[in-house]
């Protein structure tokens, strides 16, 4: 476990996730101080297939502009709420424009699910 960094960030951790935003970072970091690099490696691989990058949340959010309302809430697993914004113009446009202000936040609780949710995967895979 590499942490060479004045930060503390694992190396190995910073190299694999490149692409994710800082407070996620460190929280993943917080999560998997304790695992060696090969699990750091397996946790990356499967965690960084299911998080959802915050500019695609903000980019299908916009398409709510165009009459495809709802599709950032189908993305994040959200299935009625997409269905309430489709058939209702993302509330209005109400919906909508609320989801685009806050698009960082939506991607993050859904990120946090699928991280709780690929440790979990990972400890079921060590039993």
């Amino acid at each position: 476990m590499q942490t060479d960094n004045p930060n503390g960030i694992n190396q190995t951790l910073l190299k694999l996730m490149y692409d994710t935003t800082p407070e996620e970072l460190i929280a993943i970091n917080g999560i998997v101080k304790n695992l060696g690099d090969d699990q750091i490696q397996q946790f990356a691989m499967i965690y960084r297939s299911k998080r959802k990058d915050p500019q695609t949340i903000l980019l299908t959010c916009l398409l709510g502009f165009v009459g495809f309302a709802g599709i950032h809430r189908f993305i994040v697993g959200e299935i009625g709420m997409g269905i309430l914004y489709f058939l209702t113009g993302g509330l209005c446009l109400i919906g909508t424009i609320v989801d685009l202000v806050n698009h960082k936040n939506i991607a993050q609780d859904f990120n946090e699910k699928m991280l709780a949710e690929t440790m979990v995967m990972m400890n079921l895979g060590r039993n």
